[in-house]
């Protein structure tokens, strides 16, 4: 009675899963210049990018979507990982086999007891006949191995979540260091432009006698130092083109990036709770799909302990004559039932059991890993934007003063007060402290990608399938 009422509804050996706890801090440190910025959906839904209102920016994440190649590569990963389930789900239902015969015999006449009323040859027609074999999930072996193979099939879906994202990331960052570079370009291109000018003066004024050679040679040496560092800034420049073809799935000579220097600073991007995280990075997601994937393949290595249960059966029909084949006496079956329990295995499924234990310790330990690192990640990046804003400013005081300073060389070179060294000195930290104004914008924007990133770009843990 006992077996019959496990056949019919069955138990499921194994842990229950619970969500492992992580040590979440109440908030961040750096949220306080944060939160009030903006209202708490200033990250767009999906399309993040939005939030920095770029058109060129936003055409291109769009192509990443759709054609770069290792997003595809994810997107087939997944699918593959859908269709396991379809595969373990198989267990739940019998199998069923037909194999229909037509058959011409010839009897050996010197076959043991053959008789002299025997058929020498006669003929054999089998329809279907059907076979069946279905082993009752009694103790939930097969609803813990689908189980395991759903949670992986989740977790699939958070790292295509998570590839998107940072290869979405990854075009942003190239953007905009492409865009600090054609900012630094076009400093460079109006300093060469200045320092011609400079030239021209200095090469007057010792035609008149009132310059020597030395001011000639040093306006030309810092009028073509100049000149090679706007040359230089091409390399890194079409470096970054071609890497933001490939992210888009073209080819390097298919793309051409035309200049647009950067003349914003980065929005205000709140971060939210430490406790929103948990939802909004698909790695973490992923991370803790596969903690219920290894405590699934716990009871999966329990059930190993306990009896398999086993149905066969067939039927059919069966005559040597076409004509009489579906006739009642012609139809034949068969049923049985059998359990089978493994004795002695010299310690498989014990060590099977502790094995799986072990993973799922090493799970719930990189759960909490992810977790901490993505805390850290966004706090990175919030004090960066904050030191970043502050250095900024900073430099932005030290341009000016710097731009004043070579005006005030100027007229006094020109007034025959100083030398040219004065000059080319202040030329030099004026084009210094300029070129680290960019660098410090372009960082600036660097860093909110970053937290856009570590914040998980708009997505959230309600995006992945229910499968």
């Amino acid at each position: 009675m006992g077996v019959a009422v496990l056949l019919l509804g069955g138990c499921t050996v194994g842990p229950k899963y619970v969500r492992p706890s992580a040590d979440v801090p109440a908030d961040y440190k750096e949220a306080g210049a944060f939160r009030a910025a903006q209202p708490s959906d200033a990250i767009a839904k999906g399309k993040w990018w939005e939030v920095y209102g770029d058109p060129q920016l936003n055409a291109l994440e769009e192509q990443v979507s759709v054609s770069n190649e290792s997003l595809k590569a994810e997107q087939a990963q997944f699918l593959e990982a859908r269709a396991a389930i379809r595969t373990v789900r198989a267990a739940y239902f019998p199998t069923v086999t037909a194999n229909p015969t037509v058959a011409g015999n010839r009897e050996s006449q010197n076959k043991a007891l053959f008789g002299t009323t025997s058929p020498i040859n006669y003929a054999d027609y089998q329809l279907p006949p059907i076979d069946a074999s279905w082993e009752p999930d009694v103790w939930g072996r097969v609803r813990r191995t689908v189980e395991a193979a759903r949670s992986e099939a989740q977790a699939t879906a958070a790292d295509l979540a998570n590839t998107e994202l940072s290869l979405h990331a990854e075009l942003a960052l190239d953007y905009f260091q492409l865009r600090g570079l054609d900012s630094q370009q076009q400093l460079l291109d109006s300093t060469v432009e200045s320092y011609e000018h400079a030239l021209e003066l200095t090469d007057s004024r010792y035609k008149g006698g009132i310059a020597s050679g030395v001011d000639v040679a040093q306006a030309q040496t810092q009028l073509e130092t100049t000149r090679a560092q706007a040359v230089d800034v091409a390399v890194d420049r079409t470096a970054f083109e071609h890497a933001i073809a490939v992210l888009i799935g073209k080819p390097p000579y298919q793309f051409s990036q035309q200049p647009l220097p950067l003349a914003t600073p980065p929005p205000a991007i709140p971060p939210g709770l430490p406790s929103e995280l948990l939802e909004r990075r698909p790695d973490i997601a992923a991370a803790e799909r596969r903690v219920q994937e290894e405590n699934a393949q716990i009871g999966v290595a329990r059930a190993a302990y306990f009896p398999i249960f086993a149905l066969t059966g067939g039927g059919g029909w069966d005559s040597s004559k076409l004509t009489n084949l579906l006739d009642g006496p012609s139809g034949f079956w068969s049923l049985a039932g059998s359990a089978a329990e493994t004795i002695f295995d010299g310690g498989l499924r014990r060590g099977v059991t502790e094995e799986a234990r072990a993973n799922y310790d090493k799970s719930v330990d990189t759960y909490r890993q992810t977790t901490l690192t993505a805390f850290q990640e966004v706090e990175d990046n919030l004090s960066a934007l904050r030191i970043l804003e502050n250095e900024a400013t900073i430099q932005n005081a030290a341009v000016a003063a710097a731009e004043h300073s070579l005006d005030l060389s100027n007229s006094r070179y020109k007034g025959g007060v100083a030398n040219y060294l004065e000059v080319t000195t202040a030329q030099s930290a004026a084009l210094g402290n300029e070129r680290a104004a960019v660098d410090v914008l372009t960082r600036r924007m660097a860093a909110s990608v970053l937290l856009v990133k570590a914040l998980g770009g708009g997505w959230n843990v309600s995006q992945i399938p229910p499968l």
